[in-house]
């Protein structure tokens, strides 16, 4: 079994360093909700020397809340910041002799997606735009992942190692209780769940189907690093090979 093990970069992890170390797939921050261009110049290095495949992180225009603010903007406006975000980095990794692999949308501008498909359809144009061999990630079964086929895009359908599952396969809202996992033995068996069994357990207990095709660790989490290092180990020890 393989799995693509990815962190979000470039946020104010304690040491990306050390993380890119850990991962297979690197999410950098393009300016709109974290980071800057030292900082995504930065990041691009670490993840070319660790073989880990690069990936832009654009967000709603929102460093005051960390890109975690509901936005509702035109289509063109959302097209017009991707292109923007994501070209930025696209370049940097140009001049650094590597090749960008994919697009993540970040916090609100993901999770909305998730669920709007006039949103879900102008991320997806935008990637297009690019490049159409980008593959853009989404969370499994969202309408992100639907936009992205309806273009032709190669798709990832995402998992999250330390978020709480509502019954409906979506993520419990960050401002309700359940919506993170902070103990490190319970976010294990979360993530090995949806990896081997293809399911997740909803704050109310119910099972919900999903398509665990990468996992996201929070770069910025209080424990990322420890973290990742005990899931590595576990998938070591169950033979789950981690590459993107």
């Amino acid at each position: 079994m393989t799995i693509d093990l990815n962190a979000d970069v470039g946020e104010g992890c304690e040491s990306d360093a050390v993380l890119l170390t850990l991962v297979s797939s690197a999410n950098i921050a393009c300016g709109f909700h974290a980071g800057d261009a030292q900082t995504m110049l930065t990041c691009v290095r670490e993840s070319l020397k660790n073989g880990v495949a690069i990936g832009a992180h654009p967000s709603f225009p929102d460093r005051e809340n960390f890109g975690r603010t509901a936005m509702h903007l035109p289509p063109e406006t959302v097209y017009a910041q991707m292109l923007y975000q994501v070209g930025a980095l696209a370049a940097v990794v140009k001049a650094e002799g590597g090749a960008l692999r994919h697009v993540k949308p970040h916090g609100m501008l993901y999770n909305q997606a998730a669920l709007d498909t006039v949103l879900a359809d102008a991320i997806a144009k935008a990637v297009f735009a690019i490049d159409p061999t980008l593959i853009l990630v989404g969370l499994a079964g969202s309408e992100l992942i639907r936009a992205a086929a309806r273009y032709g895009l190669p798709t990832r359908e995402e998992v999250f190692a330390d978020r709480g599952y509502q019954s409906d396969g979506s993520l419990v809202p960050r401002s309700q209780p359940g919506a993170l996992i902070a103990d490190e033995a319970q976010a294990l068996t979360h993530t090995l769940e949806m990896i081997q069994r293809g399911r997740v357990q909803s704050i109310d207990g119910q099972w919900a189907q999903v398509n665990a095709q990468t996992v996201c660790l929070h770069g910025d989490g209080e424990h990322a690093l420890a973290f990742a290092r005990r899931l590595r180990a576990a998938f070591e020890a169950l033979k789950i090979e981690v590459s993107a």
